[in-house]
């Protein structure tokens, strides 16, 4: 049976392709042009498949209002409004085309998070390749319906999100003309704990909805993403930083360059060991067959003994018959002489 598969910027996702893995961007520019090219840089550097943006202002993502509904209490960012953090957080668009720019001039794809239509008709200008519909928006089944009407690739991360809503959001994509989707596991907390993933819920995501499906990955090393990958996710999300103790709004909970580089390395690594069932000898084994065991002469022998227990052992290396013929060589007689430390054979005997 065929799995499902997706293609980026002509890159195959899917279990039957390395994992692909995306470095989240989101708000750690820090509000510098210059510390998100060399974002970008890094994340080629270290041999990430994409980088990942977010495309809104403060505006278009909620109101600049200080009620109640719109504080943020307790987490990383206590004590402000929505519109406060995302005005602090948000990616200015009029940086999308050098960063477009840079990305593609170190062949890393770059693609964004669009937060409303205004933001999917500014990346489509920039010709971005796919589109990631972040967790707060999978519910946004009218802007799912316009990212899928571009016809590009779409990625659904389901953090919050109930089975019922997953459908729901798949279902618009697909009706709207989306040929290529993929879904992520996620939980959105910030950081999240291991034990919030539950990634045997990631497995029967898999198996109820027959799509590429991958892990966001909020926690704060790589150990559930590579567990992930075990488990066969075909996509890796993770924010990615220059420095944790930065002080951005995303800083503390994203991946330092070496740590991408680490999961780059071990999320393909897993997957080349998962390989496919195969129960024949592999080229490593070939030359330490010799070393297995095999019946040995423990005695020297005269032609018309008869072999005795003592006679014949099972030991390394090889060369011998097989340790499973003992009961058949037991009794039979020597038919020339054999010398201690010689291999058995069919032939010394009758």
């Amino acid at each position: 049976m065929k799995t499902p598969e997706i293609r980026i910027a002509g890159r195959p996702i899917g279990t039957a392709h390395l994992p692909y893995v995306i470095a989240e961007m989101s708000a750690n520019h820090n509000g510098s042009l210059e510390r998100a090219l060399r974002l970008i840089e890094a994340a080629a550097e270290a041999g990430a498949d994409a980088i990942k943006l977010q495309t809104y202002t403060a505006d278009t993502i909620t109101l600049d209002c200080d009620s109640e509904e719109f504080q943020i209490h307790g987490g990383l960012w206590d004590g402000k409004t929505l519109h406060q953090l995302y005005q602090e957080a948000h990616t200015p668009w009029d940086w999308h085309k050098p960063l477009f720019s840079r990305a593609r001039e170190l062949n890393i794809t770059i693609f964004s998070s669009p937060f409303d239509n205004t933001a999917v008709d500014l990346l489509e200008d920039l010709n971005a390749p796919a589109y990631k519909i972040a967790s707060f928006e999978a519910v946004d089944l009218p802007l799912i319906k316009y990212v899928a009407s571009t016809g590009k690739p779409m990625i659904i991360s389901t953090g919050m999100a109930d089975a019922g809503e997953i459908q729901e959001a798949i279902n618009a994509a697909q009706d709207a003309g989306c040929k290529e989707l993929a879904i992520l596991h996620c939980v959105s907390g910030y950081p999240a704990p291991a034990e919030d993933y539950n990634l045997r819920t990631m497995l029967d995501k898999m198996a109820r909805f027959g799509l590429v499906t991958g892990l966001s990955d909020h926690t704060l090393d790589n150990t559930t993403a590579i567990a992930s990958v075990a488990l066969g996710a075909s996509i890796i999300e993770k924010h990615f930083t220059f420095d944790r103790s930065g002080g951005g709004s995303d800083d503390s909970f994203s991946l330092e360059p070496t740590e991408l580089a680490s999961l780059c390395t071990a999320a393909k690594s897993v997957w080349k060991a998962l390989g496919e069932v195969n129960y024949g000898r592999k080229s490593s084994e070939i030359g330490n067959v010799k070393f297995r065991r095999s019946l040995y002469i423990m005695n020297n022998l005269s032609a018309g003994t008869i072999i005795q227990s003592g006679d014949v052992r099972s030991i390394r290396p090889g060369f011998g018959l097989a340790p499973k013929y003992l009961d058949s060589i037991l009794g039979k007689r020597i038919i020339r002489n054999v010398s201690r430390g010689e291999p058995t054979s069919w032939d010394m005997m009758e």
